[in-house]
């Protein structure tokens, strides 16, 4: 890759001890309680010792500050799972505003195809660290298919440098079509035996790490039965969650009706290709008997409603998911669509569209929400989740929120109906991934920012500085 890559900074040394704060745990804040981290896992959760050492002891016995983290006055949540975005699309920002769904989609196709390994990479590193400043420690990433490995291992890449754990879905999809209506684009296809042999490479190089691989379908228009067996094939033998968009509006039933005379999930089902490890992004247009269908099959679903207000696609009935049993995890989707990667925003977003379509305030409160934006989709993911809050046994991925660093959230009567109303980046002070701190007082440990803004208004990358 020839742009320099923009870390700066090694990972910091694991934080063990995260004191005196305001936890949500158990759904319930609280006060004077002290999380116990090791080896990147919460341990325990106890009531705050003011008689204890302010660190804790190294390998050597020697009392080592560094490993607590001071939260008196802080507020600490799980950190938040996005589980469906675009990373590349933080260079794409506007383009293609108040066009229709598909005209939208065909521009941001003809960009994506153009893209190459370095804005590949600045695009992910912004992304990253703006989902990262908003308290998101996961995300699932979903990459069109493209024929350049390079890529995909630029965004790899981007994930690394910035510290973020991540699903990676590699791009894939085998029925081409020119005017991408009954299959992709043909410029960014390439055969499937090549993408899984690349997936595997992906997946050697990330074991261990904070990456994981899977594979990313466009929508069920651009795969054929034949390469539907063939990815979850794939999915089976390597454990690989597989992530697609479905029904973000009417196209897919529409298309696949006009072209098998089955309904968009009637034709996945057809192939054999609803299953645990399934996750579908958006489903605004799912009926009751796509609903029982997902249900049945364990297939997760990803909530995006920013994007889906923004590109006029509708309100998903988020409700009826859940009480069909569907797991539901919450999703940004790309910039292109949703301009940011602000969870905070999106958990509200998601509560009041909820409440505005079916006339009730008391739909969707904190504690409901939060669950949705820290693990609903958990299993689809193979994550360990944290429940009702910080849980022992799940991952240290905490987000401690300052309400005092932003006037527009004081004062704090309730700190969850706080965080859902005027909850934003700027009141998000500390993010750990793994019990490693990769956000301090706002801004990266590992990233420069100021060279990051030199690169994104650099003319060579496009747009407006």
């Amino acid at each position: 890759m020839q742009m320099d890559p923009l870390a700066v900074a090694d990972a910091r040394p694991a934080v063990s001890l995260v004191s005196d704060a305001t936890v949500y745990t158990g759904g319930r804040w609280l006060t004077h309680t002290d999380v116990h981290i090791a080896d990147g896992v919460v341990t325990a959760i106890t009531e705050h010792d003011s008689r204890s050492a302010p660190g804790a002891l190294d390998a050597t016995g020697t009392l080592d500050a560094t490993a607590t983290l001071d939260a008196a006055g802080a507020h600490v949540v799980p950190g938040f799972v996005n589980t469906h975005t675009h990373l590349q699309q933080s260079l794409m920002r506007g383009l293609g505003e108040g066009r229709p769904l598909l005209d939208w989609l065909i521009e941001i196709g003809d960009h994506t195809a153009a893209i190459t390994p370095e804005r590949a990479y600045l695009a992910a590193v912004a992304a990253c660290l703006d989902g990262l400043r908003s308290g998101t420690t996961t995300l699932v990433e979903h990459m069109w298919p493209h024929p350049s490995d390079e890529v995909h291992d630029a965004v790899v890449r981007a994930l690394e440098d910035t510290g973020v754990r991540a699903l990676l879905g590699r791009g894939c999809a085998d029925r081409a079509d020119a005017t991408r209506v009954w299959g992709m684009d043909p410029r960014v296809l390439q055969p499937l035996g090549e993408v899984f042999d690349h997936a595997d490479r992906l997946a050697a190089r990330t074991a261990g790490s904070r990456i994981r691989i899977g594979l990313a379908v466009p929508n069920p228009r651009c795969v054929t039965p034949d390469g539907m067996a063939a990815i979850r094939e794939y999915s089976d033998t390597r454990g690989a969650t597989v992530s697609i968009h479905l029904l973000e509006t009417t196209t897919d039933d529409d298309r696949c009706r006009e072209h098998t005379g089955r309904s968009a999930v009637e034709y996945l089902g057809d192939n054999d290709f609803l299953w645990d490890r399934l996750i579908a992004a958006h489903c605004v247009r799912l009926d009751g008997d796509g609903r029982s269908a997902l249900a049945e099959h364990g297939v997760a679903v990803s909530y995006n409603p920013l994007s889906n207000m923004r590109l006029g696609s509708g309100v998903a009935p988020l409700g009826e998911w859940l009480r069909a049993g569907i797991d539901v995890g919450l999703g940004v989707d790309g910039a292109a669509s949703n301009d940011t990667q602000d969870m905070l925003e999106t958990m509200r977003i998601g509560a009041y569209v909820q409440r505005a379509v079916h006339a009730r305030a008391d739909l969707f409160p904190f504690a409901e929400m939060l669950d949705l934006a820290t693990g609903g989709a958990a299993g689809a993911l193979g994550h360990v989740p944290h429940v009702g809050g910080v849980t022992v046994g799940a991952p240290a991925d905490l987000t401690l929120v300052r309400f005092d660093r932003d006037f527009g959230a004081l004062p704090v009567h309730d700190p969850g109906a706080t965080m859902l109303t005027t909850g934003s980046s700027r009141t998000v002070d500390t993010v750990l991934v793994g019990g490693e701190i990769v956000v301090e007082d706002g801004h990266s440990t590992r990233i420069d920012d100021a060279e990051l803004v030199a690169r994104l208004t650099d003319p060579a990358i496009g747009g407006h500085a």
